[in-house]
């Protein structure tokens, strides 16, 4: 796919993986034109300030929730990846409405004005905590994806084409526990909810990659799960601070032992990859079917968890891994 004629909106374009996606951009894909689409005028500011001030950058100020802005954002538009929402398990709890006003009805806004202004592909950034959710934020990002997998029936004659990729925890994104336990480390004690809990890693570089694989390689409907390691967060804890006593403060309300990233259900329309997974719109006849073609099925009852995963990041991989965020912080950069 040659990216040097199109133009691409990031929704959330100041977050972590906004930043990321943006700079790769930049550096390697030399798209004609790049909107940041933020509701935080410092955060474009900052992002400015940091070097991302090319002149095929324009920052344009607005919220998911403002279909009218979004509307204006969208005219003339390739490409659309929506990675803005509201994503703190806590701070969705305890804001439930609001959770629902960005990740839910955000996410319609999205694709209403997508459909409207003809944008060709439209990519959502989902989550393993969208699979049988168990918090307001997992429940709110479920519904996107169904938003996002089934508006591609209203696409009727329009080239407009959306699809959804889920991956696991960001190492260091704003929200990891990489930075809690960097912070807490200084003090002798880190806390930790249970010694049992498993999580599935990527780095923002492995999923900013994946992002743009899968908007080249998309045709409507489908969720790209790609194949990740799984880790222990005891281990995790042991790696940022070896010396350090480890509390066991118990499970959070809306917290799990261990995430999915497919469910057993969802993999009756999944096909396996050597690098991902598939998983096809569930009864459609329209696009996103015909992966099924050069994918392998999966056997009855699989399902995608963090701790029946074959691919397992030890003590070694994970000091590796967080080795960068250690590096920054120790330097004291954020």
């Amino acid at each position: 796919m040659d990216w040097t004629n199109k133009v691409v909106l990031v929704t959330g374009g100041t977050g972590s993986f906004g930043k990321k996606f943006i700079r790769t951009m930049l550096n390697e894909y030399h798209p004609a034109k790049i909107i940041v689409y933020s509701r935080d005028e410092l955060k474009q500011y900052e992002m400015q300030l940091s070097g991302l001030n090319h002149p095929s950058l324009r920052f344009f100020i607005g919220d998911i929730r403002d279909l009218e802005r979004l509307k204006r954002a969208f005219q003339g538009v390739d490409i659309v990846v929506h990675a803005a929402a509201l994503k703190q398990v806590p701070a969705c709890e305890y804001n439930p409405f609001e959770a629902v006003k960005t990740n839910i009805l955000g996410s319609q806004n999205v694709i209403d004005a997508a459909l409207d202004a003809g944008v060709k592909k439209v990519l959502a950034i989902s989550t393993d905590k969208a699979v049988n959710p168990v918090n307001l934020y997992g429940v709110t990002k479920l519904a996107a994806e169904k938003l996002f997998v089934q508006s591609n029936s209203y696409a009727g004659g329009r080239e407009t084409r959306l699809a959804c990729t889920r991956y696991g925890n960001v190492v260091g994104s704003r929200g990891s526990v990489v930075p809690v336990f960097l912070k807490q480390r200084a003090s002798g004690k880190l806390t930790v909810t249970d010694e049992r809990m498993t999580r599935f890693w990527i780095s923002l570089e492995q999923g900013v990659r994946f992002v743009i694989r899968c908007i080249e390689n998309m045709r409507g409907g489908e969720v790209f799960v790609p194949k990740i390691p799984s880790m222990s967060v005891k281990d995790l804890a042991i790696a940022i601070a070896p010396e350090a006593e480890i509390s066991y403060t118990g499970i959070r309300p809306g917290e799990r032992l261990h995430e999915l990233l497919i469910s057993e259900d969802e993999a009756r329309n999944a096909v396996e990859f050597d690098d991902m997974f598939v998983v096809q719109p569930s009864g459609m006849t329209w696009f996103g079917r015909d992966w099924e073609k050069d994918g392998k099925k999966l056997p009855e009852g699989y399902h995608y968890s963090s701790d029946n995963n074959t691919e397992w990041l030890d003590l070694d991989g994970i000091k590796e891994m967080i080795a960068p965020f250690k590096e920054a912080f120790d330097k004291g950069q954020p």
